[in-house]
């Protein structure tokens, strides 16, 4: 279905469309259509990236290899270091104030 719309475009524009559509043998409608025909599947195609794009971050990626241990598990060892290591509990000379 077509339908009629007005514009305002400044008369140097159109002068210059009116001598681009008689170059390609359309009407300055159909030019005018044409792309904005190409700017509205410019954004859908990047609509539809950017849905893939967020979708394949919330999914993350596999980059093979396999967790050895889980993060509770490496915490515990830790700590249980520095119960029988205690210079394992001694501050970072960074964080230590003079």
């Amino acid at each position: 279905m077509k339908q009629n719309i007005t514009l305002r475009i400044d008369k140097e524009l159109i002068q210059k469309a009116k001598v681009i559509s008689a170059q390609r043998q359309i009407s300055i409608s159909e030019m005018l259509s044409d792309e904005l025909r190409k700017v509205i599947q410019v954004n859908e195609k990047y609509e539809v990236a950017k849905r893939r794009a967020i979708n394949n971050l919330e999914l993350g990626f596999h980059l093979g290899g396999r967790v050895a241990t889980s993060r509770e598990d490496l915490h515990e060892t830790v700590r249980s270091a520095q119960r029988t290591n205690p210079l394992l509990n001694t501050p970072h000379p960074k964080d230590c104030s003079l």
